[in-house]
């Protein structure tokens, strides 16, 4: 068993037994290479963010079922899209302080039972009204989990290997997305729409005995107070057995804050400015990975590409923030964050506005899809775990979860910017090379934010300002 100083010291029992072992959790942690333990809390929030990918996106594979069992248009469910996109906002602005005050397990754990439930009661909505409702309240859950998701896995990931872990988890939403087509397809057609909220819901509910018995709540979270203790000592025992015991002195060196909200914290003046670079970079991705997950195939028709084709660009850019996702972790955790995913956003807007500089052929427009994929979809990924290393342990679950719900309202408005775009008729050019702009205002936000940093980056606890 490999030990770390933090392990070495609290293992020297003292022999005179006047003096009580110390430990610093926090090293101990950043000591450890990745081991059953750490890959075990990357599965368990993994599966988490998958059943958030499935369910946040079923209501666009049922919408058909769902016009012609209801005989409506298929715009009449604009509000059940936009329900849940909102609660998806709430959730999110909601779970940090409460992940902050009562555990991201706590927290994590019951937003997947409150998700589960009313994706079930969602299967019994008989109009546009109470789905919508409904749906507002899953995504209060599902919005409340993933900021969570990847606090945790945060703080219990080393520190070379932090933003790769983090951005992992957050593979996770691809897959569920994915595969919640493929089963989607056929369930509506061997017992229809209803039968997709229903796994939607069983699946969480099923999975929440598991979240109790094997998910770890975070030592870090777990030693900033003394009536932890107990609950700090299961875990790090679980970790390394026998290396922590009641006897156990707890020291870190991570800095303290004073009482205050998590909320006030991460807009005071040591932490504002990072804090509002943050949303603004999360508001700039999302608002154009929603207006080009909503209408890139769209507008790919429009230039005369056939459906299966338009199907193909719109596969790829997906693709694009699969691969992505990770090799941007990757890439984060090999230099620095900050100018990584600021010149990967930046590479985005070029990708945009060459796209719509001249027609291209199929095979350029393909290429540039996954290039934009990679680069806008996939930075979104990394800005989760740029978060997650922005902000101290007392105010990290808050400092994740916001800049992820100011980010909903951006994906919102990409979703309606594009929609305005098309009603009045701007030409496929004109729509790519708009979306440069945010691009280059995410990046330029990122890049400051990193400017403002003093010291070496560290992913985790980093200085103030950061």
């Amino acid at each position: 068993m490999v030990f770390s100083q933090a392990a070495r010291r609290a293992s020297q029992a003292d022999t005179t037994g006047k003096t009580a072992r110390a430990f610093d959790v926090q090293q101990f942690l950043d000591d450890r290479p990745v081991g059953r333990f750490q890959l075990l809390v990357l599965l368990l929030c993994m599966m988490i963010v998958m059943l958030d990918g499935l369910d946040t996106v079923m209501i666009g594979f049922i919408a058909p079922s769902l016009s012609s069992a209801w005989a409506i248009p298929r715009d009449a469910l604009g509000p059940v899209m936009s329900g849940g996109l909102l609660g998806l906002a709430f959730g999110a602005l909601a779970a940090g302080p409460m992940s902050d005050r009562f555990g991201r397990k706590t927290v994590m754990t019951v937003a997947v039972l409150f998700f589960g439930v009313w994706s079930l009661a969602s299967a019994f909505a008989h109009d546009v009204t109470s789905l919508t409702a409904l749906r507002f309240l899953t995504g209060i859950g599902l919005g409340a989990s993933m900021p969570n998701a990847a606090t945790l896995m945060a703080e219990y990931a080393p520190p070379r290997r932090r933003a790769l872990m983090v951005t992992a988890v957050f593979c996770g939403f691809t897959f569920g997305a994915a595969g919640g087509g493929f089963v989607s397809a056929w369930l509506i057609g061997q017992w229809g729409w209803q039968s997709v909220l229903l796994l939607g819901g069983v699946l969480p509910v099923v999975y929440v005995p598991v979240l109790i018995k094997w998910l770890p709540e975070s030592a870090r979270y777990l030693a900033l107070k003394e009536s932890r203790r107990a609950r700090l000592v299961d875990v790090l025992n679980r970790l390394q057995p026998g290396v922590a015991n009641s006897e156990t002195r707890f020291v870190s060196h991570e800095p303290q804050q004073a009482p205050r909200s998590p909320v006030r914290a991460i807009l005071s003046r040591e932490h504002a400015f990072g804090t509002v670079m943050l949303w603004i970079c999360y508001f700039m991705g999302l608002l154009t990975v929603y207006l080009l997950g909503n209408w890139l195939p769209t507008l790919i028709r429009g230039l005369g590409f056939s459906l299966a084709e338009a199907a193909v660009v719109g596969a790829l850019f997906q693709a694009g923030g699969t691969v992505g996702s990770v090799l941007i972790g990757w890439q984060m955790d090999r230099f620095n964050p900050h100018r990584a995913l600021g010149a990967t956003v930046l590479a985005g807007g070029v990708f945009a506005w060459y796209m719509g500089t001249a027609a291209h052929p199929f095979s350029i427009i393909c290429v540039l899809a996954f290039g934009m994929g990679y680069c806008m979809n996939g930075s979104n990924t990394g800005f989760c775990a740029l978060a997650a290393g922005s902000y101290p342990t007392g105010m990290r679950a808050t400092g994740t979860s916001w800049m992820l719900g100011v980010g909903r309202f951006g994906g919102i408005a990409g979703a309606m910017v594009g929609a305005a775009m098309l009603h009045a008729s701007w030409s496929f050019g004109a729509v790519f090379t708009a979306l440069a702009v945010p691009a280059a205002v995410g990046g330029a936000a990122v890049l400051l934010k990193g400017a403002r940093h003093r010291g070496p980056v560290t992913m985790v606890g980093v200085s103030a300002g950061h």
